[in-house]
């Protein structure tokens, strides 16, 4: 098995345009960084609301290994059928127990590494789901009873910049990131926690950002301006990936960096240019 391990997290990935500069950034991300494995959260990637089975398998087929949800995960219908059968796909693991599909995952590098992924949602501003911070904890002891994970990367999807912070303090030491999703605006506030957690308050979204967290400006601001209801649809704008790079020693499954990415299509369009 390897010493050392390297995730790659892609914040939110949101409509086609978000789908496409993921398509087109993966290979060059994941070779110039010698990455292991990638999960991306991916709630919104169909159409910006939900995700669909057709959509999940193209992002599989992109290269992503393990994908979290939120809040959106059941916009589209059919996802109550497919992520019963995937088990790949996460989705919060705070929904009620009879809830279709799961919040924990076990996957294994080429190289030997097991790596255990949870998805958790927090409650404020959010839906009254089971208190997170004591889900999570039973997740992650699951993890460690069933598969002795060398690495464990937690997905909080929530509004409240506390929230999120009180779940890394939560976990550090404990596992080995814990990740913000949901706001679509990434925080500049990645670090190592004292015991040896990586964290992010939210890694961003993947998707235009000529926007208003993903959508069109025009009836989005026209909703703040007249408070009267408003078709959305995604923006059409200039896309941009926004995503972690987290590295991480798997013997005592504590991260050694944590490094941010906001990449534009020229940004990307450069790596494939580089040596």
């Amino acid at each position: 098995m390897a010493d050392s391990v390297k995730l790659l997290f892609i914040g939110d990935i949101f409509g086609k345009s978000g789908r496409e500069i993921t398509r087109e950034a993966l290979p060059l991300l994941t070779k110039l960084h010698a990455v292991d494995l990638v999960v991306a959260n991916v709630e919104n990637a169909a159409g910006g609301n939900g995700i669909t089975g057709d959509i999940a398998e193209k992002l599989f087929g992109y290269g992503i290994q393990v994908m979290t949800t939120g809040n959106h995960v059941w916009d589209k219908k059919e996802a109550l059928t497919y992520i019963k059968e995937e088990p790949r796909l996460l989705r919060p693991a705070n929904y009620p127990s009879e809830v279709p599909g799961r919040g924990r995952f076990i996957t294994q590098t080429k190289s030997g590494v097991r790596i255990g992924i949870v998805n958790v949602m927090g409650r404020v501003f959010m839906n009254p789901l089971d208190n997170p911070f004591t889900v999570v904890r039973s997740e992650i002891a699951q993890l460690q009873l069933e598969h002795k994970p060398d690495v464990i990367l937690v997905d909080m999807h929530a509004e409240a910049t506390s929230e999120k912070q009180a779940m890394g303090w939560h976990l550090d030491g404990i596992v080995t990131a814990v990740v913000g999703t949901h706001t679509h605006v990434q925080t500049a506030d990645e670090r190592i926690l004292p015991k040896g957690t990586a964290y992010i308050t939210d890694v961003g979204m993947t998707g235009p950002h000529d926007s208003i967290i993903g959508v069109d400006v025009r009836p989005a601001l026209k909703r703040f301006l007249d408070g009267l209801p408003a078709r959305f649809e995604p923006a059409a704008g200039p896309p941009r990936l926004n995503a972690v790079l987290i590295t991480a020693n798997c013997n005592d499954g504590h991260s050694t960096e944590i490094q941010r990415f906001n990449l534009s299509t020229d940004d990307i369009n450069s790596l494939a240019t580089t040596p």
